[in-house]
């Protein structure tokens, strides 16, 4: 399954997987407005002084993607994996203190976005159109070990939807190559798969350090969950590789943007 970049009149480029029915986007940094080091579609409020910028970032996003930006559910990212099940009345105003923190939020109502916000994290879509239920899961490595994704499709199942009809689309983020991690990390996706890692990571050249690939993981627990493995798509961008294309939080030690993945009914 596939990914397919974008580039629209307005000089926005997304991404869209070829697993997912409904509107929706992978965003990268570029065809915004934001200037200096967060030039220039950032999409963090809280990073970029100049509300304005962020303001015609998400209308632009809108414009490109075919997605009212107006009517959008957000959420305080805390690497946990708490996933909130949200409705109309969480429409929330840009710029507007979030009142809650969770790293998934899932609807059934239609027309109500949800967004979540990476930047070398792995960000997930989930979808079952059958049913008229969506998901968009922020994954690093806490939240992943933690089953966030099992948290996910729990929620999204008490909505009706079904493992087996559900699609996954899983964005740009740090990959492989360039994912280094301690021990602990190693231990604690061995324990979130059961012991079904074979191929996902390898030593480093540093003593003590593996290169994960956190992607994979993902994809590998949603096929554990019962998603068919034929309705995921897995991006083989790499976000520290392409900082001209995305954020990268390792890759600028934290003086970035975010880039979000966006999700309608």
């Amino acid at each position: 399954m596939s990914f397919t970049d974008h580039t629209a009149a307005n000089g926005v480029q997304y991404l869209t997987a070829s697993t997912i029915a409904r509107h929706h986007a992978f965003t990268t940094r570029i065809g915004g407005v934001s200037t200096g080091h967060l030039e220039s579609l950032n999409l963090s409020v809280s990073r970029d002084p100049v509300f304005a910028h962020v303001a015609e970032n998400y209308r632009r996003l809108g414009e490109a993607a075919g997605i009212d930006t107006t009517c959008l559910a957000v959420t305080k990212q805390v690497h946990g994996k708490v996933v909130r099940t949200v409705t109309a009345s969480d429409r929330h105003t840009l710029g507007e203190p979030v009142p809650y923190e969770a790293d998934g939020l899932v609807t059934a109502t239609p027309g109500l976005a949800l967004i979540c916000y990476t930047a070398d994290c792995v960000p997930v879509l989930l979808c079952d159109d059958a049913h008229g239920v969506i998901a968009a899961v922020h994954c690093g490595w806490r939240s992943s070990v933690a089953d966030i994704l099992g948290e996910a499709m729990a929620a999204m199942a008490a909505l009706g939807a079904e493992a087996s009809a559900t699609a996954a689309a899983i964005g740009p983020a740090i990959s492989r190559c360039c994912f280094e991690v301690g021990g602990e990390v190693i231990e604690a996706v061995e324990a979130y798969l059961g012991g079904d890692t074979a191929g996902l990571y390898a030593p480093s050249a540093a003593e003590g350090k593996f290169l994960l690939d956190l992607k994979a993981a993902n994809a590998r627990r949603l096929v554990q969950l019962g998603v068919p493995a034929n309705s995921i798509a897995v991006s083989d961008e790499c976000t520290f590789c392409r900082p001209e294309k995305y954020w990268s939080h390792r890759y600028t030690h934290g003086r970035r943007g975010n880039q979000g993945a966006i999700i309608v009914l």
